[in-house]
């Protein structure tokens, strides 16, 4: 979870400081000779290549492409999660009965189910969207259901005595209590999504950000390598950002020192 920077104002400016000090170290220890470039590159090389990327236009077509599979795999990867999560967590013998499965198919390695959907869907975005459902429907499910499931008993007791009808507990009382958890699963599984997708375009696509890593990979491009990584960093960062505030909104009602699903075993 995102770090209230409310409390301590100085959060940002440490976190910038640590990330320039780390890019000139790294820097530093490239113009060196410590660090071979054809390895590592520089940051001030990469840095000049996403600017290439960016100012002649051939970076965002592969980045629409890939936003478009990251956010087509969040957006069924998280109804899916949060339907089946609520639909287990109200229905504990259905739960119960599918445990084994669930457990099963999570533990799957998703690398080796990458080349199958390619087989199936072909090297179009589909290919890559199955795969990423795959990863953040799980996250998202988990989440879900353990949110559900921590609801206090007593709260969904007094609820059913004043009459309150099933959707109604689910409206009033478990979605407002579970939206923690979820947050808490979509500010991972954003990042999780990107990453999923990207692998699916490095084995097997003709557009992407994945597809730009692999070309540069093809011929020894260390620098491109790690200027497709830096964008989809800067991606990751800008999507999670939206998240948080999505998540402030909605969470308002929300006492702001009431710990967050995720902060209870720090």
């Amino acid at each position: 979870m995102p770090l209230n920077t409310a409390r301590n104002p100085w959060i940002p400016f440490w976190q910038a400081a640590i990330g320039v000090f780390a890019l000139g170290l790294w820097e530093w220890g490239a113009r060196a000779g410590i660090l071979d470039k054809f390895f590592f590159s520089r940051p001030s090389d990469v840095a000049s290549r996403v600017w290439q990327w960016i100012s002649g236009g051939s970076i965002w077509p592969h980045l629409a492409v890939t936003l478009l599979e990251a956010l087509l795999a969040f957006s069924i990867g998280v109804v899916l999660g949060v339907l089946l999560g609520f639909a287990l967590a109200r229905a504990p013998t259905a739960a119960l009965l599918l445990e084994p499965y669930i457990r099963m198919f999570n533990a799957l390695p998703r690398v080796v189910l990458a080349p199958i959907f390619l087989l199936w869907f072909g090297l179009g975005i589909w290919s890559k969207v199955a795969l990423g459902v795959t990863v953040v429907f799980f996250i998202v499910f988990f989440n879900t259901y353990r949110g559900v499931r921590e609801v206090d008993p007593v709260i969904v007791n007094n609820a059913r005595m004043l009459g309150a009808s099933e959707s109604q507990l689910i409206r009033h009382v478990l979605v407002p209590s579970a939206l923690t958890w979820i947050f808490s699963s979509l500010h991972i599984s954003i990042g999780f999504a990107m990453i999923s997708v990207v692998v699916g375009e490095y084995l097997g696509s003709s557009k992407g950000v994945g597809y730009v890593i692999s070309q540069a990979e093809g011929v020894f491009d260390t620098t491109g390598v790690f200027a497709g990584m830096t964008v989809l960093a800067a991606v990751v960062l800008i999507l999670g950002a939206g998240v948080e505030r999505l998540e402030r909104w909605l969470l308002r009602w929300k006492p702001e020192n009431s710990p967050q699903a995720g902060e209870r075993d720090l």
